[in-house]
């Protein structure tokens, strides 16, 4: 028997959606006029500090987006009604993402909706004391975060990491470092992954939250990625004591949570690569109808149709996926511990076809342009090396292969 799903925006997601244009409309639009003056550069290609970090104009420009995105309830639709979110689901999600990449392009329109320095669903399971001191902050766009599980010399392997904690009375006291770290230099709380019961598999990790403040935190300097947005580095953890309330769920909890995180942000890449593909795909169309060559249109050359008709291919075979399977997950649910067995196939297979079809989607952005699709920081540009990037974090391409091929055997076995 056919099981059928409703992949349709419901009525919450177009009114959430309205209330997003008016936001852009009017805060945003006002806050990106009053930057544009600051000689600080722009929200998708900032100027740097003598540290290599984002220029701090552009950083208070985003923190006022989201201030201001959280006091309007427009900041966290993903979190939990009971933790102040608004409670929407995978696919109400994708269509709030594609409708805000695709209106925001590389604008501050997109610091408006919770990304990894925002709310997440391992946060979620912490303490009521941690909940009233960063997660409800968090929510309302008050305070960011920033994830700590991956080291420099560990990746996909966590279960290899180095970063330990140990229980010192009521307390627990962590040491290592974690490197590639999004929003490192700017998180008011850290999402720390541990091992705290070396040799117990999957239940050796456990998660801590962190003031950034903390004695014995430093901020590492700025690892420059393709993404130049100056927001990546190393924290070393040297003898930080945290109190036993601000563990996670509980101890050995760590690898389910740290995994809720990263499939969350797997997830958000069907919004993501839907709108900004979209946003690319008319900008590419608009290109070939201007672009004169031998007296005509580059559009009426049928090389540049079968181009923007495999951009279009891409995007409307990706989006079906994405809104398909999270579908399906609305229904097993994305996030649970332990996880069914069907999550992890369809998780991946969200990410990895998303990865690549955005990737050809942007390259293809950039040759529809030509010379002009090379000038660097231009959004087609840009694009491209966010595309290039999303095929490593959150999981590489071949990772969740690997995912893919493991659900399928299993079900075979079954």
């Amino acid at each position: 028997m056919t099981t059928v799903v409703d992949i349709a925006a419901s009525e919450r997601v177009t009114a959430y959606t309205e209330r997003f244009r008016e936001f852009l409309d009017n805060d945003v639009a006002r806050l990106g006029e009053e930057l544009a003056g600051r000689e600080a550069g722009t929200p998708s290609q900032p100027r740097f500090d003598e540290q290599g970090r984002m220029h701090p104009a552009v950083w208070e420009a985003r923190r006022e987006v989201q201030r201001r995105a959280g006091g309007a309830g427009l900041y966290a639709p993903h979190a939990g009604v009971e933790v102040g979110g608004g409670g929407f689901g995978l696919v109400e999600m994708h269509h709030v993402e594609e409708f805000v990449y695709r209106h925001s392009g590389l604008g501050l329109g997109l610091a408006a909706l919770g990304w990894t320095e925002g709310p997440n669903p391992a946060i979620e399971h912490c303490s009521g004391a941690m909940r009233e001191r960063y997660l409800t902050p968090l929510v309302k766009g008050e305070i960011t975060a920033a994830f700590c599980n991956t080291e420099l010399g560990v990746g996909s392997d966590v279960l290899r990491m180095a970063t330990h904690a140990v229980r010192d009375g009521g307390d627990w006291v962590i040491n290592g470092t974690k490197g590639w770290i999004t929003n490192s230099h700017f998180a008011d709380v850290l999402q720390v992954v541990a091992v705290t019961e070396p040799g117990a598999g999957t239940r050796s990790l456990s998660m801590f939250l962190v003031d950034a403040d903390a004695p014995g935190v430093t901020r590492g300097p700025d690892l420059p990625t393709t993404l130049a947005d100056g927001l990546t580095g190393t924290l070393e953890f040297a003898g930080v004591r945290v109190p036993a309330e601000n563990v996670v769920g509980e101890i050995g909890d760590g690898f389910a949570l740290a995994m809720s995180w990263i499939n969350w942000r797997r997830l958000c890449r069907g919004g993501m690569c839907a709108g900004w593909g979209a946003w690319l795909l008319e900008r590419s169309v608009d290109y070939a109808r201007r672009r004169q060559s031998g007296g005509k249109p580059i559009a009426e050359q049928q090389v540049i149709q079968h181009m923007l008709a495999n951009m279009h291919a891409d995007i409307y075979q990706a989006r079906a996926t994405s809104l398909v399977a999270q579908a399906e997950l609305d229904g097993l649910g994305p996030y649970g511990r332990p996880l069914h067995p069907d999550a992890p196939r369809l998780i991946s297979l969200v990410k990895v076809i998303n990865d690549e079809a955005f990737f050809r989607v942007a390259d293809t952005a950039v040759q529809v342009r030509g010379a002009v699709g090379l000038i660097q920081d231009s959004p087609e540009e840009k694009l491209f090396r966010v595309a290039r990037n999303l095929r490593i974090p959150a999981g590489t391409t071949e990772i969740q292969r690997n995912a893919i091929a493991r659900g399928l055997l299993r079900g075979r076995a079954a």
